[in-house]
């Protein structure tokens, strides 16, 4: 099972997993597979940690889009082995990309259907509430704008 050793890894990446609003289960795979000096399968995941094979299949394929590990072949087996990315500078700019593009995407929708919304609003609020929606508007415009630097800063 785990060491005393692994399980101070991987608890220490649990809690940082859930400092930025990932499950748990994120960081006990990376903090399990950062720890392990070879590489390790779905199947070693799951056995090592006791997780299901849905929530190792899935914690893995978010840490590999977001590219926290990478997937290695090993000769003489068939499985994807998986090595953590050690990068900080890869697994920042990783996350930024997987977890706050989506959301600046969804938040032009959202900020049209606000628009659309204060048209109904009472004459003497809707001065205030379009205010505040071109206030909104702005923040997502500098958000979307800071990002690729961001991302260039980090070196991807």
């Amino acid at each position: 099972m785990l060491s005393e050793l692994d399980a101070e890894f991987i608890d220490l990446f649990v809690r940082m997993a859930q400092l930025v609003g990932l499950p748990r289960s994120i960081g006990q795979i990376y903090g399990l597979i950062y720890a392990t000096p070879t590489p390790l399968n779905l199947d070693d995941v799951m056995l090592r940690l006791g997780i299901s094979k849905g929530s190792a299949s899935q914690g893995l394929r978010f840490l590999r889009a977001s590219g926290a590990v990478r997937v290695l072949e090993v000769p003489g087996r068939r499985s994807d082995h998986y090595e953590a990315e050690t990068s900080l500078r890869s697994l920042v700019s990783g996350f930024l990309k997987e977890q706050i593009d989506p959301h600046l995407e969804s938040g032009l929708q959202r900020l049209s259907r606000l628009r659309q919304l204060s048209a109904d609003v009472d004459p003497e609020d809707r001065e205030l509430i379009q205010e505040r929606i071109g206030r909104l508007e702005n923040w997502h415009h500098r958000a979307g704008a800071m990002l690729p630097f961001v991302l260039r800063f980090l070196g991807r």
